[in-house]
């Protein structure tokens, strides 16, 4: 297809056609790179039209409620753009001011609004963002003082922000209508000291199946401000993540002012009471402070009446008594990146392992940066996935099966292992 300027978007996986910005929005969500497969599952279950998937960005399309919906209720999305226009090929200044300028900017943006800009270029020829933010907002500018016979913005009130994302010299030009960034829910004001993005968590209990298996006890050894228990609380009792805070599109003239109080309103109809819930957690950790905050965050968040939080050290915890008790077992133990040093970390891996070899039949998850966990931990895990905490590259490993009690064996297995004698 060609766009306004004339160039072709062909190397993108979508091909997008014209009458696809009319009568609705061309959304982007975007995620921690290797959450894409649960944001995408999320929007398939809003019931919104997904188009395709970059790294780190899912593209559907909606209209006013979808914008409302997925920002209140995607629990692993960082942020919600609007796609402004049609992406455009950018391999100059020239052709960016030129693209970014045929977009129709008036229909987003009032004469009076505030749109300050911010990007990306990933392997493009563009690659100053300065000077591409200082492009992009003169085009724009140019455009708003044309249409609207303005020799000088005013921008004296708050507007939505732009920004661009270029991709092997194709441009998109995008609106934030989140604002604060998503996974800011609104229950932690503070963390601790190396704290585990909240949408990287709503993730991590999504991929152990906590909503399907209420039943199923979880327990986070290492919770710090309770993040994780948290989260599953949450999803287990269908609370929007989104229900306790505010977003930049609220205020977009745009967009219709009733789909917020209807999205909200579903959010809370959809919510099941907290005390109702059949799901119940624990957290655990060393610290008596981070115990006191993750009590705090989880009353803010309203789960408090689901999750237990107690003082102890993960080395000495023991599996609940009685044969009906089933379990999950997720973590976050320290990296050795921001909290203890690298050889205790793995003096802790060690320990842990052994400790949770008396969680026979539970499932455990355990995410760390470390790449020689399973040989510091003992086992070789049934499964691994490659994520990220903000910018820590990280690995969970998943051990979902029943562990068979021959140590020596799944020890002797891992690579770079060796046995004790």
């Amino acid at each position: 297809m060609k766009t306004d300027s004339g160039s072709s978007a062909s190397s993108f996986p979508f091909e997008f056609t014209p009458g696809m910005f009319d009568g609705g929005y061309v959304l982007a969500a975007t995620c921690l790179f290797g959450l894409e497969r649960f944001l995408g599952a999320e929007i398939d279950a809003l019931g919104y039209e997904r188009l395709f998937t970059l790294d780190g960005r899912v593209f559907f399309r909606g209209g006013d409620d979808a914008v409302a919906g997925a920002n209140i209720n995607l629990r692993t999305a960082e942020r919600v753009f609007i796609v402004a226009g049609p992406p455009f090929r950018a391999d100059s200044f020239d052709a960016l001011f030129e693209g970014t300028r045929s977009i129709a900017w008036e229909n987003f943006i009032p004469r009076d609004a505030s749109f300050p800009v911010s990007g990306h270029s990933v392997k493009s020829g563009l690659t100053s963002l300065p000077d591409c933010q200082k492009i992009v907002k003169k085009a724009i500018a140019v455009r708003l003082g044309e249409k609207y016979r303005l020799e000088k913005l005013p921008e004296s009130s708050p507007g939505l922000s732009v920004e661009f994302f270029i991709l092997k010299d194709q441009a998109f030009l995008m609106l934030d209508t989140s604002g604060t960034a998503l996974h800011k829910r609104g229950y932690r004001p503070e963390a601790g000291a190396a704290p585990l993005r909240e949408t990287l968590a709503a993730a991590i209990v999504m991929n152990a199946r906590i909503a399907e298996h209420p039943d199923i006890f979880l327990w986070d050894p290492f919770c710090g401000s309770g993040t994780i228990p948290i989260e599953a609380a949450m999803l287990a009792a269908g609370i929007a993540p989104g229900l306790r805070r505010s977003f930049a599109g609220e205020g977009a003239p745009f967009l219709d002012a009733g789909v917020w109080r209807n999205a909200r309103s579903a959010a809370i109809e959809k919510a099941s009471a907290a005390s109702s819930c059949a799901f119940r957690a624990m957290g655990s950790d060393i610290d008596p402070s981070c115990i006191r905050t993750a009590r705090v965050n989880a009353g803010r968040a309203g789960v408090g009446s689901m999750i237990t939080f107690e003082t102890a050290d993960a080395r000495r915890i023991r599996k609940p008594e009685g044969p009906q008790v089933r379990g999950t077992l997720i973590c976050n133990p320290p990296y050795g990146e921001r909290m203890m040093s690298a050889a205790d970390a793995e003096k802790l891996y060690r320990e842990i392992g052994r400790t949770f070899l008396a969680f026979d039949r539970w499932q455990i998850y355990v995410l760390t940066s470390c790449e020689t966990f399973e040989s510091l931990f003992g086992r070789r895990a049934d499964k691994k996935r490659k994520l990220y905490n903000g910018m820590i590259p990280c690995i969970l490993y998943q051990y979902i099966k029943p562990h068979d009690g021959n140590d020596s064996a799944h020890f002797s297995k891992v690579p770079g292992a060796r046995r004790k004698s």
